[in-house]
């Protein structure tokens, strides 16, 4: 007994002088033991309407555990995405990035299915009636209604916030775009994945061709799943790794993705977020590389509370539930 509280004294010291020696003068920090209140479940709470979030095609709701959900909400029309919807995407993702009191997002489909893709009717003025006077013209207008559309998916990635897409029914053609963009993947039962856009006379152009070989790993799949646009089934996307867990109905599905998102919600918003960044900086660059930026990354992010917080939390026996950490 001796012999482990000289060690925890040990360890404590080290803690306290790795992480608290250089503070600013005039500051004392203590170790004291942290309250032990334990937040509700997030799924458990009644969803309201997030502030500063109104739009057409989208419902936004908050909870408690800093989690916001993002529902594509035009289940009438089989959450086709229509004008509104690409547009409206950017706005809301670019807003979560900046809100500093969400740690995590959930991204789903309101009514029967998740998504049915684009809108061909909302969309075939813009898509089938170019502007411009030549074809340089209407090839440079076209080239910049693909970037705007891509950006609606690449916000996504570029959300320092975890997402988590929970896939009920159909995914179809543009919803792959969307679910590849997204860090975690979950389906339900009934979920089936389809890169639709050869059978209307296109090659997908707004991330499936980029993302969905990084996503799943097999080459020869993803070539045969968008040459021949062919149904993906739950089961199958499971063992592609394009989903990491199946459920079996949409309520399951739903209860699984909010408490991963509470867990996640639960750490260090400094480690979580500086997670994804580097993840997907290593993703895009070699090893090296990805080195090198993690260090300079970290030279600063190596001085944050939460790590004393957190280990303080560990020494103690305590849930990461119970450590308050400030908001980023």
């Amino acid at each position: 007994m001796a012999v482990a509280a000289a060690a925890s004294r040990g360890l404590r010291g080290l803690v306290t002088r790795r992480f608290l020696a250089p503070t600013q003068p005039g500051l004392t920090f203590s170790l004291r033991p942290m309250s032990s209140t334990v937040q509700d479940e997030a799924s458990k709470a009644a969803p309201v309407e997030a502030p500063g979030h109104s739009y057409q095609s989208l419902r936004v709701t908050s909870g408690p555990e800093h989690i916001l959900h993002v529902q594509i909400n035009r289940p009438e029309k089989r959450n086709a995405m229509n004008k509104a919807f690409w547009s409206e995407m950017v706005e809301c993702f670019n807003k979560i990035s900046e809100d500093a009191s969400c740690r995590a997002v959930v991204i789903s489909g309101e009514g029967k299915m998740f998504t049915s893709g684009i809108d061909l009717m909302d969309m075939a003025s813009v898509l089938l009636q170019p502007q411009g006077e030549d074809v340089a013209r209407i090839s440079w207008y076209i080239r910049n209604l693909l970037s705007k559309h891509q950006e609606t998916f690449s916000v996504i990635e570029k959300c320092p916030k975890p997402v988590i897409a929970a896939i009920h029914g159909g995914c179809i053609g543009a919803g792959v775009d969307l679910i590849t963009a997204c860090d975690i993947r979950y389906c339900a039962q009934d979920a089936f994945f389809q890169v639709k856009e050869v059978d209307i006379g296109l090659a997908a152009d707004v991330g499936t061709l980029q993302r969905l070989p990084r996503v799943i790993g097999s080459q020869s799949l993803v070539n045969e799943l968008a040459f021949t646009a062919r149904k993906l089934m739950a089961d199958e996307a499971l063992s592609s790794g394009l989903v990491s867990r199946v459920f079996p109905d949409k309520e399951a599905l739903l209860d699984a993705a909010f408490s991963l998102a509470a867990e996640i919600s639960s750490k260090s918003p400094v480690a979580v977020q500086g997670t994804k960044v580097n993840l997907l900086y290593a993703r895009d660059h070699p090893v090296a590389d990805s080195l090198n930026f993690v260090r300079n990354w970290n030279m600063s992010m190596l001085q944050t509370d939460d790590i004393v917080k957190s280990v303080q939390a560990a020494m103690e026996k305590k849930e990461l539930k119970s450590v308050t950490f400030s908001k980023l």
